[in-house]
This record gives C-alpha cells, structure tokens and sequence, in this order.
C-alpha cells in the first residue's frame, strides 16, 4: 500500500463524502465539523502522506489527528466515518502494537463522545454504535493485515535486491572462472605438446649429433631452442600473475600476507612436504581457492587469526584454509565463491571440504590430484 498512488485518491474520497455529509445536514456545528475534516485532510496531506510511505514512524501524527477527529465528533457525529480513511494510516505509521491501540482509542471516540454530550449525539449512539464497534474490529484485522502486505513486500525487495547481487556475482564468477579456465587450458595445451615437442627435438638432435659439427643440425637446435624459449613464455604469460614471479607456495604466501596488512587479521602460512612444479591448471586451481577462501573470511567470518597450509603429498596436494570467525550452519546456502571452488577443483579431478559450525570457524580443504 505504500506505493499505491490510489491511496490517496481512497483518503481524498472518503473525505470528500464525509464533508458532504456534513455540510448537507442541518447541525449547529456544522462549521466546525467541516474544519475538522479539512484539518484531518491537511495532516495527511503534509504529514502523514509522508510517513505513509515508509519514510519513518510518528506518534505525534496519530495523536494530532486524533484529537482534530475528537474534537469534530463534537461537533457532528458524522465525523465518524472518517475512521475508514483515517485507520489504515495508523497501521502504515505506527508499530503493529502501537497500532492496534491508536486503532481502538479512535473507534472509541464517536461513542465516548456520544455518552458524555448526550442529545442527538446518544441517539446516534444508539443507531450506530455497533458499527464503530465492528469498525475497530474490522479495523484491527485490517491493519494486521496490512503490515503483513507490508512485511511481505519488503522482504520481497530484500530478495530482489538480493537476487540481483547474485546474478552479478555469478556472472563475475562465470567470467572469471571461464578465462582462467581457458588460459589454464591454452598454457596445458602449449606445456604438453609444443614445449614438449621443442624438447625432444633438441633432445633427439643432439643424440645424432652430440659436438653439432653439422651447421644444419646446429641450426635446427638454436631454432628448436628459440621457439622452445617462446612456447615457455606463452605458458608464463597465460598462467595467473600471482605465479608468474615465483612457485605456488610463494604466490599463496603473499595472499596470506596481503590478507593480514590489509585487515589486520593475523594470516599465517606454512607448507609440508616438498614442494614442487604442478602442471599449470593444478596451480591456477589451488592458487584461486586460496584466494577466494582469504576473500570469504575477509568479507564474512570477523575472524582475528586465519591459517593457510599447502601439504604436498605422495600423489597429491591439499590446501587447508581455517579461520576462528563465527562460521555458518550446515544448512545455510555456501555461496557463490565456494560453489565456484568446487567447479574448480572438479576440473582437475579434485574434491573441496567445507567444515563449519557457528562460533566456531570454518575450514576449507582442497585436494588435488599431483
């Protein structure tokens, strides 16, 4: 209901009829009562219009407009059906508690009034004091009601939003897990046949010819060297930056210590085993896992300490990522960035462990295959 501009067309026309109402009647306070409603009218156009639609909360808004409404049954009874306008407002302004309360003060109004006048006014209480009486109680029901439209809207905001931020995020992840794929794939592709295949003929070359007395010999081997020299290059330059300056276990060794400057959060890193040259593809896959671990605990585990391990083993690697953050439930969705990981690791054949209990951390495993 906040964003119906009809809202206030229903206020203006139940307002109108009222003042029509009023002014067709023959009572005493006839001029006052049409000011009350003008005044009623007013509030909402310069101050409950406002707060109706979600800009804030105000009991002084319900309070001056019922007391312009009581002091207008005063005058005319008739003001009473004002409540239909006046009502829905409350709920949309004041906590549903608050609300109900507001809701049941004004539909006691015109029959307080009506006792303590007397006169015309009883007789009007007679007549139509068990529609105020249902009137609070359709009135109650209707609010509820309404803040629970209202409720439902917003979380549905709440999950478009959301929804959209995740549609951004796996577009991101796509695209990024798509070209480092496909370099890991070019620079694979390049390692295993072209640099291989420039090996062996150097190999096989000078296995014929082990002093190069031959010039042409010699020169297949300089032109097979060369182009082996760029095949190895090509391979650099199509693996992730991080590990185009030094091995894996460095490249991971400066994520972890990028993490602790930039948060403060203490990052240690340590590897076991010994460490040696992976084919490109496992690298990319574990150094991307680390980072994208670092990045999880950055944004949502409020973790003080965070400990990176690279184990390298008989016939394969691990990568175990443990923080002391507040950690997640079990069936709490993972995300995006740990889904990405698993695509990942299935990619070379690996598999990804996640270990997490609320206040209590969590730990990322990895395994590959090497």
């Amino acid at each position: 209901m906040r964003d119906r501009p009809l809202w206030d067309a229903f206020f203006a026309v139940v307002a109108v009829a009222v003042a029509a109402a009023v002014a067709v009647q023959d009572q005493p306070g006839r001029p006052y009562a049409l000011a009350a409603v003008a005044m009623v009218a007013l509030l909402y156009a310069a101050w409950g219009r406002r707060l109706a639609r979600g800009s804030g909360q105000s009991t002084g808004y319900v309070a001056a407009t019922l007391a312009v409404f009581g002091a207008g049954t005063l005058a005319d009874p008739t003001l009473g059906y004002l409540l239909f306008a006046i009502c829905p407002v409350v709920f949309l302004v004041l906590p549903l508690g608050r609300a109900l309360t507001a809701v049941v003060v004004a539909n006691a109004l015109p029959l307080v009034v009506g006792i303590a006048v007397g006169g015309s006014h009883r007789s009007y209480l007679v007549q139509d004091g068990p529609i105020f009486v249902m009137g609070a109680a359709f009135s109650c029901l209707f609010g509820i009601w309404i803040t629970r439209v209202i409720r439902q809207s917003e979380e549905r905001a709440g999950l478009i939003v959301e929804l959209e931020s995740s549609r951004a995020e796996v577009a991101r992840l796509s695209h990024e897990a798509g070209v480092a794929a496909e370099r890991a794939r070019l620079a694979g592709e390049i390692h295993d046949t072209l640099a291989q295949g420039f090996t062996s003929i150097i190999t096989l070359l000078q296995a014929a010819d082990p002093a190069l007395a031959d010039e042409r010999l010699a020169l297949a081997v300089r032109t097979a060297r060369e182009n082996l020299a760029e095949s190895r290059a090509l391979v650099a330059a199509l693996a992730p930056s991080a590990l185009g300056s030094g091995s894996l276990p460095d490249a991971v060794r400066r994520q972890a210590a990028r993490m602790s400057e930039e948060t403060g959060t203490t990052a240690s890193f340590r590897t076991s085993g010994e460490p040696r040259p992976l084919p490109t593809a496992v690298e990319v896959v574990l150094l991307r896992a680390a980072q994208e671990a670092l990045t999880n605990v950055r944004r949502h585990a409020k973790a003080d300490a965070v400990g990176v391990l690279l184990a390298y083993g008989q016939d394969s690697v691990r990568l175990v990522v443990r923080d002391d953050g507040c950690g997640f439930a079990a069936g709490r969705s993972r995300g995006f960035g740990l889904d990405g990981m698993q695509a990942r690791a299935g990619q070379v054949g690996g598999t990804l462990t996640v270990q997490s209990v609320p206040g209590a951390g969590t730990t990322i495993e990895l395994e590959v295959p090497a």
